[in-house]
Parts: structure tokens; C-alpha cells; sequence
């Protein structure tokens, strides 16, 4: 059974306000599909200048973030943050940076591909997590505003 995901953080829904409904619907999927994986990562929400964006953490450290989710006018990204690591026989991962891939997600159907879960998946194993007695930065299953930008290149209403 999957595990009981939290209502997304008032404030997400505000700064996702700014895209059409298929955007926003595509950006909450993942992240149904994400916190289903990884219950008890910390959410990390940026309405930053080209894409709004959550990254999860189980330590609460953006540093730690293992999973991003992008949401930008046309498309939603499913990222891993280190996404050179994981294994991509096929080639499905998307960026030729130094460390993160991302998958773009277009439609909802998208999420039904068995190896987008198992990606986030990948990912979740590989996640930091906090050494025992380690303070960390929020409540586990948290979801806390880390930056808005003031300048935007993306929607904005």
C-alpha cells in the first residue's frame, strides 16, 4: 500500500498559480509520485526566475537534495539531483550536465511508465540521510519556502 501523501504546501499551490492547469496538475502528480517513494523527505519550494521548483531532502539540506521537480510553462521535469549515477541502460535521462538528469514529464500518463518510479526509486536509496542524533533543518514530511525570487522569467500572475 502507498503511503498517505501530505496536501501540498499552500504556498506551492500559490506560486504554481502562475501556470495553466495542466501544468499544475503535472507538477502535483509528481509530487504525489515522489512523496509516495520517499514518505518523509523534507520538500524544499523555490518560486525561483525560470521554473518553480520543489527538491526533497531527508535531511532538509539542499545540499541532500536527491529528487526536483521543475515545473515550467510547457512541461513539468522529474529530476535527480545525481543523476550521472544512476543506471540509464536506455538512455531515458535527459541533460548532459556534470551531475543532474531529469526526465521531462508532459502528460500525466507520463508517470505511468514503469521506469520513471523506478528512477525515483534509484534515487531514494541513494539519498543522504541524517546520522543518528544529527539535527536537521525541518520536521520530517515538512514542506518549508526556501527562496522567492523577485525578478522572473517564467509565468508570473
Amino acid at each position: 500500500m502507498k503511503p498517505k501523501v501530505p496536501p501540498a504546501n499552500p504556498e506551492y499551490l500559490r506560486f504554481l498559480g502562475a501556470y495553466d492547469k495542466h501544468i499544475v496538475d503535472l507538477a502535483l502528480a509528481t509530487r504525489r509520485l515522489v512523496l509516495e517513494e520517499a514518505a518523509g523527505s523534507i520538500e524544499l519550494l523555490y518560486d525561483a526566475y525560470s521554473a518553480v521548483s520543489a527538491g526533497y531532502s531527508f535531511t532538509g539540506r539542499p545540499s541532500d537534495t536527491f529528487v526536483y521537480i521543475a515545473a515550467f510553462a510547457k512541461r513539468v521535469n522529474l529530476g535527480f539531483y545525481w543523476g550521472v549515477h544512476l543506471r540509464d541502460p536506455d538512455g531515458r535521462l535527459q541533460g548532459s550536465g556534470r551531475q543532474s538528469r531529469h526526465i521531462p514529464i508532459e502528460e500525466v500518463k507520463d508517470l505511468r511508465k514503469p521506469y520513471v518510479r523506478a528512477f525515483v526509486k534509484a534515487a531514494v536509496k541513494m539519498a543522504e540521510r541524517p546520522a543518528a542524533g544529527e539535527a536537521l533543518q525541518a520536521e520530517p514530511g515538512a514542506s518549508v519556502v526556501r527562496a522567492i525570487y523577485a525578478r522572473k522569467r517564467r509565468p508570473v500572475k
